[in-house]
């Protein structure tokens, strides 16, 4: 009978320790960390077209900043003498002189230009970067303070960019989708701040040109704030395409399925 009752004790004892294994081992798989969602297939086709938009965005920037076309000056193409006249155009970072002929110059036009035009060309850049020195263009003053605004705000820009081209090729790569929302604040924030370049640069030109009212001068913003303008508008798209990416429902699906249940 004491032989039965200890056999019957020690294959309780058995049956325990395994319930009690396993029952470890589900709260050891429990506590472990969740996997990180991966994105599908055409999830990610999907980030890749947005990307590409984005892209676009960053080409049209670093164009526009490279290049010194963002505004032109033309004063009357008579004002000197009747042979040759003068053009400026400038951006963030130097400024050119071009002298043209008056023959080249369009009979119609009053201000000498457009700065396309064949001719010689003088350019400086602008020394408020690391004298603090203004420039002086056609008898006017530049503006160091509004000049020195505009520049740091596309470069913060130009920051955030990167920063948000970093962030989806890693989500790429990863094939993980949590880095959607970090990419979209970044080319969201880096639009925003170029069309604020842009609007400090005028005003920057219209303090140039009011520096000196002697001097008759014609502006105009000229291609190069044409692509950045483009450019801030794309990468705001690009921002709010990666943001619905990265909601964890389809919006447009879940609008046609509203739809579907009104119309029933």
């Amino acid at each position: 009978m004491w032989s039965n009752f200890f056999m019957q004790q020690e294959e309780e004892g058995r049956m325990g320790m395994a319930s009690g294994g396993v029952a470890g081992g589900m709260g050891g798989r429990g506590g472990k960390r969740p996997r990180p969602v991966r994105m599908s297939d055409s999830q990610e086709g999907k980030i890749k077209l947005a990307f590409i938009v984005a892209l676009v965005g960053v080409t049209l920037t670093v164009l526009g900043l490279g290049t010194e076309f963002w505004v032109e000056l033309s004063p009357p193409k008579h004002l000197h003498n009747n042979q040759t006249c003068e053009v400026a155009h400038y951006g963030l970072w130097k400024s050119c002189v071009r002298t043209l002929l008056v023959a080249d110059v369009n009979p119609d036009r009053e201000n000498c230009g457009p700065a396309q035009l064949p001719g010689e060309s003088n350019c400086t850049f602008f020394k408020f970067y690391t004298s603090g020195e203004n420039a002086v263009i056609f008898k006017k003053t530049t503006n160091k303070n509004l000049s020195l605004g505009s520049a740091m705000l596309a470069l913060f820009g130009l920051f955030f960019m990167v920063m948000g081209c970093v962030c989806i090729i890693m989500s790429i790569s990863k094939s993980v989708p949590f880095l959607l929302k970090p990419a979209a604040f970044c080319f969201v924030f880096s639009g925003i701040l170029i069309l604020l370049s842009i609007i400090v640069f005028h005003q920057s030109v219209l303090a140039l040109l009011a520096s000196d009212p002697s001097m008759p001068l014609h502006h105009q913003l000229s291609w190069s704030v044409a692509c950045v303008g483009s450019a801030g508008a794309v990468l705001i798209l690009g921002g709010i395409l990666f943001l619905l990416l990265s909601l964890p429902f389809d919006p447009l699906e879940k609008c046609m399925a509203k739809q579907r249940r009104s119309d029933t």
